[in-house]
Formats: C-alpha cells, sequence, structure tokens
C-alpha cells in the first residue's frame, strides 16, 4: 500500500526539480501522476500511522502551480497581451478576494481563507497554463501519461469488481475523511453513499481516485484526450494501440463507476466529436457501446428492472435524483433571497465539514451561494467562452495546438453536465488539468492571434 505515498512523493520531487531547473512544465507530471492519487495516499498514510506527514503533503499540489508560476514570472521576457478570458479570470479572483477580506457570512477569516482557495485558486492554476513557454512544452508526452493512468485505473476498477470490494476499504479511507473532515461512514460498505446505488446498493467503484464521481470524471478527461491525440490534420481518426486500450479502459471506467451524468456526458463528447469531424462510423460506433451500456445496466440492475432503472432516472424519483432536486432548490432558494451571498464557506467543503452546507451537488449553485449571482456568472461565462473559443480555433491550428483545442472542446463540453451533479472542483485531478489546459490553450491562441484582431490566423508568430 506505501507504493502509492511513494508514487505522490516522487512525482512531486521530480516536478519540483524540473521547475527550479527552468522547465516548469515539468509541474505536469505531477498534476497527472499526483492528483490522481492524492486523497488515496493520504488514507494510506493515515492508516499507516503517519498522521503527521498528512499535513506535509497536503500543500503539494498549491506548491507545484505556486513554484510554476514563481518561475515562469521570474523568467518572463516579453509582455502578455490579454485575452477577454483573462480578463474574467482576473475579474473572478478579484471579485471572490474581496469577500475574503469583508466580514461576510458567519466564518472566520481563516475559514473563508480555506473556501476561497477552493472556489478560486483555479484561477491560478490557469495562469500557470497561461504564461508556460509553449514552444518546449511537450504536450503529447503528458497526453500519453494520461493515456497509461487511465489503463491503470481500469485495470485496478476490475480488479475491485473481481474481487467484489472497494479499494477504498482497504486504504483506510473511511477512518480518515471522519478524522479531518469529520464524515462518518455511511452506506452497506461503511464508506459513504457515493460509493453505492441507494436503491439497490449496487457498488460504484473509485478506483486509486477519491471517489467514483472523480474516478467518472477522469473518463471524461480521457476520451477528450484521445480524441485530441489521435486526430490528424485531415481530421482522420487513427490511434494507436496504446490509444485502443486507452479507450477501452476509458469505458471501462466510466462503467464501472455508474455516474450517470458522466455516463450521457461521455457519449455526447463522442457524438460532439464525431459531428465536428464528420465522422458516421463513429456514430454508428457510439449506438453500439450506448448498447453495450444499456446491456450492462440491465444486467447490473436486473433485480430492480431496467425500465424502472431508466425511468426513475428521466423521472429524478431515485433517491439520489431527489437528493439533487433538494439540494438545488435550498441552493437557488438562498441565492434569490441573498443575490450577493451568503459568503465564503457557507456552501462546499468547509459548511461540508460541520454539516451545514447549503445547496451541494451543483458546483455552480455552491459558488452562487457563496459569492452571490455575479461570482456565479463570471465563473459560467469563464467555460463558455472557453468552448466557443476552443471550437472556433481547432479547424485552423495544427500539431500540438490542434490537440490542445479539441481537448479542452471536448473536455467542457463533457463536464458541462457533472457540474450540475457534483461539486466538480473539489477534485483535483479534473479541475488542475482542465484549468491548466485552458490557461495553455489561450496561451496558443494568443501567439497564433495578430495584435488587434480576433479571427483565428494559422501559422502566425509574434
Amino acid at each position: 500500500m506505501l507504493i502509492f505515498p511513494l508514487l505522490y512523493i516522487s512525482a512531486f520531487l521530480s516536478a519540483l526539480k524540473d521547475i527550479f531547473n527552468k522547465n516548469p512544465q515539468g509541474g505536469f507530471i505531477f498534476l497527472i501522476f499526483g492528483l490522481s492519487i492524492y486523497n488515496t495516499t493520504l488514507s494510506i498514510l493515515y492508516q499507516a500511522g503517519y498522521r503527521s506527514f498528512i499535513f506535509l503533503f497536503q500543500p503539494f499540489k498549491e506548491i507545484i502551480i505556486l513554484a510554476m508560476l514563481g518561475t515562469m514570472v521570474w523568467h518572463l521576457k516579453e509582455r502578455i497581451r490579454p485575452h477577454v478570458i483573462d480578463y474574467a479570470v482576473v475579474a473572478y479572483l478579484v471579485y471572490t478576494g474581496l469577500y475574503v477580506l469583508l466580514p461576510i457570512g458567519e466564518f472566520g477569516f481563516s475559514a473563508r481563507l480555506l473556501a476561497f482557495k477552493s472556489t478560486s485558486f483555479f484561477a491560478l492554476i490557469y495562469c500557470a497554463g497561461r504564461l508556460i513557454d509553449i514552444r518546449t512544452l511537450e504536450i503529447k508526452k503528458y497526453f500519453h501519461f494520461i493515456l497509461v493512468l487511465a489503463i491503470a485505473a481500469a485495470i485496478l476498477v476490475l480488479y475491485e469488481s473481481v474481487i467484489d470490494t472497494h479499494f477504498q476499504s482497504l486504504t483506510g479511507y473511511s477512518d480518515y475523511i471522519y478524522d479531518f473532515f469529520g464524515q462518518e461512514p455511511e452506506g452497506n460498505y461503511g464508506l459513504t453513499w457515493t460509493f453505492e446505488r441507494a436503491e439497490s446498493g449496487l457498488k460504484r467503484f473509485a478506483s486509486f481516485f477519491s471517489d467514483p464521481l472523480e474516478h467518472a470524471s477522469a473518463a471524461l478527461l480521457s476520451i477528450s484526450v484521445i480524441a485530441g491525440l489521435f486526430t490528424q490534420k485531415n481530421n482522420l481518426f487513427n490511434p494507436s494501440k496504446l490509444g485502443m486500450l486507452a479507450i477501452m479502459a476509458s469505458l471501462t471506467s466510466v462503467m464501472f463507476s455508474i455516474s450517470r451524468s458522466s455516463m450521457a456526458s461521455y457519449f455526447l463528447v463522442i457524438y460532439v466529436y464525431a459531428f465536428i469531424t464528420d465522422k458516421k462510423y463513429i456514430l454508428h460506433g457510439c449506438h453500439m457501446l450506448i448498447a453495450a451500456g444499456f446491456i450492462y445496466l440491465g444486467y447490473v440492475v436486473a433485480d430492480k428492472g431496467l425500465y424502472e432503472y431508466i425511468l426513475s432516472t428521466l423521472t429524478l424519483q431515485d433517491a439520489s435524483g431527489l437528493g439533487h432536486v433538494v439540494a438545488w432548490l435550498a441552493g437557488l432558494e438562498a441565492m434569490v433571497s441573498n443575490p450577493l451571498g451568503l459568503g465564503l464557506g457557507a456552501s462546499g467543503r468547509v459548511s461540508g465539514s460541520l454539516g451545514t452546507s447549503i445547496g451541494g451537488e451543483n458546483q455552480f449553485i455552491i459558488l452562487g451561494v457563496q459569492i452571490g449571482i455575479v461570482g456565479v456568472l463570471l465563473y459560467i461565462f469563464i467555460h463558455l467562452t472557453t468552448i466557443i473559443y476552443a471550437y472556433k480555433w481547432f479547424p485552423h491550428l495544427e500539431g500540438k495546438e490542434r490537440m490542445v483545442a479539441l481537448t479542452v472542446f471536448l473536455l467542457k463540453i463533457g463536464i458541462s453536465l457533472p457540474l450540475f451533479t457534483a461539486n466538480l472542483d473539489s477534485y483535483s485531478y479534473i479541475t488542475y488539468i482542465n484549468w491548466f489546459l485552458t490557461g495553455v490553450l489561450v496561451n496558443m491562441i494568443m501567439h497564433k492571434q495578430p495584435p488587434g484582431d480576433d479571427a483565428p490566423v494559422r501559422n502566425y508568430e509574434p
């Protein structure tokens, strides 16, 4: 079990070494191999009796981003031309920063600061991608690392299925989250309700991720990277053997995590990809995958009945769907009553640890409850504008720029639905890579776009 903490510290030291050797892109190593096993590492440390080490390991992810930023700012040699997304990100960061300084809400300064990190640290991750030297960025290598990770996750989840035991039952997960977050074990397996379907007790597996929802979100990242990595200039999709394994691995992950929003998003990504690349055979393949998914669901929920399972999903009459609706209504009511927000910490991780969270299970509502309508509109603007620009520039780019544009476009499309059903920014792996690649995309766009022009121009060099 201690192999995970060893991998975690190795990824951190390797990334830090690269950063200090004036190679900040090395921090990407930690974002992939370190953050994917973040919670597993901490729970194993707790189980092994190294509780004090947890406080040392927790800030590694922030240290890496700050070290990358510091190195890039120190060696910055050209003036940054701002993009509309840059303005929106800075505006969001400044706006939420005011909620730290002003005594709004019931929480003290330290709690507000912790909530600020949860809601706004993505802006610094974005800046790390925005300032990196894209001429030396080996994006193809790091995308291959993501595929290797996806395959490893699928292998572990298949092992979990064979032994019919959650990996988290072996890592000390329950004791860790109870001690650090005050969340008592729930459900039939001594973990949390997230690890099962409440109606049938059906196991949902998380592999080495924090929970099944992060596992499912990681599958969305994988399929988006696969599309970006193996789509050639003429839109020919030509995956390698590793790519084919990764496709099967991502499908395995999304099936065994049994997240309905992520499963729908997974096939949506494939449909959107087939549409923008005009690949009808991929649409047919997607239909086959959906049929296989229904057969799988029909098998695993045979005791309940597939028809009833689908009907309860569509009508939100199952316990999970009703829980979402209740949380959404509570959050929306709080937003209507307090359009400027209840203050940082009123929803999300800080209040969740105290059992007083309002409007959870929806990224937009979690933000709206804390920082009001203006803040959540800025967040939505950043998300939608990134989708628009990625789609706009994808046909006009080549090489690694094209890879990034297509990957970011599909990833943003893919996570749009899960944003409505989970606090997605609490998942370190998907959050850090999502926002880092968003920054990289804008970075690449501004290196291709002539000053004073908003139109895509091929092969422009500043």
